[in-house]
This record gives structure tokens, sequence and C-alpha cells, in this order.
């Protein structure tokens, strides 16, 4: 596998998402949202597929926030979710930004506790949006 701070282009990184059925979103929020990225860490197999990706948002200063932490199906299970999750943690700490916080996807708290996050207690913040105004 080859690890690398280059980021995808708009279409890999929407065919990856479209994987995880998450939603269905036009090429050009995927160019907008690569464009807002901060460190962008992405994983590609022998044959220079994107199998994985992970993106961090940031001021560059204080606070960090990992987002779209994405892994296909046939390649889970073989640490590549903890490598890519690792890399931007270090990433971020090497431009000095100590603070990387996240929101784990559902079901999924367990992942990044065993990476090192802990959760937030239950009177700690952290809300999800419940409806459109």
């Amino acid at each position: 596998m080859d690890y690398s701070f280059s980021a995808p282009t708009a279409m890999e990184f929407k065919t990856l998402y479209d994987e995880t059925g998450w939603g269905d979103w036009a090429l050009d929020r995927f160019e907008r949202a690569l464009s807002g990225s901060w460190i962008v860490c992405t994983v590609r197999d022998d044959a220079g597929r994107l199998v994985g990706m992970g993106r961090l948002i940031s001021d560059g200063a204080l606070h960090a926030f990992v987002t779209e932490m994405i892994v296909t199906e046939e390649a889970r299970g073989g640490g590549i979710g903890g490598q890519v999750l690792a890399r931007l943690v270090d990433e971020a700490r090497r431009r000095g930004v100590d603070d990387v916080q996240l929101f784990a996807a559902r079901g999924r708290a367990e992942f990044y506790e065993r990476h090192g996050f802990e959760r937030r207690a239950e009177s700690g913040p952290g809300m999800d949006v419940a409806s459109v105004r």
C-alpha cells in the first residue's frame, strides 16, 4: 500500500464516498471539500487505485478535525484506517496543532479509542442538526 499526503481527484473521492452510502452529492461538492481540506492522507493499492483516505480541516493554529475516514470494504481489517489516522495526527502535530478532534460515525467510536482518542463525557459538547429550518 502506498500512503501519501497527495489529495485524490474529486472523482476518486466521490467514488470512494459513494461506497459508504453516506450521501449522493454532485462532483463539485467533492471538489470544494478537497479545496477546503487542511491535510489529506490517501492510500492506494499496488494498482494505484484509491482504497482509503482521511481528511483534516483546521484553522492551522488551534484545532483540527478529522473527517471522511474511509476505507473500501475489501481493504478493511488490514490496519489501513489506523495508519491513515496516525499519519493525520502526526502531520497535524508536526504543523503545530496538537488539539485533534472528531465526531465518530455511529458505531465507530471503538475504532478511534483503539487509536488514542477518548469519548467526551455525556454532558460534553457535540450535537447533530435535527432538522433544516
